[in-house]
This record gives structure tokens, C-alpha cells and sequence, in this order.
């Protein structure tokens, strides 16, 4: 299962955490530094994790957009695993029909 992370320059024990969900594979972005976001590289990811203390509102509207026109769930939250979990948690029913098991 992938997972796109943006935001944050360090993810700490996020991708630990992630990975007993079942999550394996994990692409970041620190949006930092004019970093490009490609279509060919997020073309399979089953969905994004948007940390929203750490972008701007340009990255955040441009993966809002491209989000929303590829179908890939999005979930926003802050920078601490809790947040994350969290927001997870409340749109289960949504990351559910893109693969993610409970």
C-alpha cells in the first residue's frame, strides 16, 4: 500500500506507526525548496496525507486540486502521529474504498 506524506521536514515514528496499519511504502515531500510535485510519481498512490502546519497555501491548494481530479483520498492533519490517526480514523469509510483496511 502507498501513501503520499506532504509536509514536514522529519516524519519521526510516523512511518512506523503507518506501517502497522498495513502501510508499507511512503513517498515525501517536504514541500520545501521549489520541490515539483510530477504526476508520474503519484500516479499510484492510494492516498495523501497533507500535514498542514508545515505547507503553504499554494502546495495545499495545488494537492487539494490534483487530489480531487485523480480520486485519491486526502487526509489533512498536523505533524504528530495523534492528529494523523486521527483524521484517519474519521474519514475510515472513505480510505476504505481506496484499500486501506482497518
Amino acid at each position: 500500500m502507498f501513501v503520499l506524506i506532504v509536509g514536514g521536514d522529519r516524519l519521526g515514528c510516523i512511518p512506523k506507526e503507518l506501517d502497522k496499519l498495513g502501510i508499507k511504502q511512503i513517498q515525501h515531500i517536504s514541500g520545501r525548496g521549489g520541490q515539483k510535485i510530477r504526476r508520474t510519481t503519484l500516479g499510484k498512490k492510494v492516498f495523501i496525507i497533507l500535514l498542514y502546519d508545515f505547507v503553504n497555501h499554494n502546495l495545499a491548494n495545488k494537492m487539494k486540486r490534483f487530489a480531487h481530479n485523480q480520486g485519491i483520498p486526502i487526509v489533512y492533519a498536523r505533524r504528530s502521529w495523534t492528529s494523523i490517526y486521527k483524521n484517519i480514523i474519521e474519514n475510515r469509510q472513505q480510505l476504505s474504498k481506496a484499500g486501506l483496511r482497518f
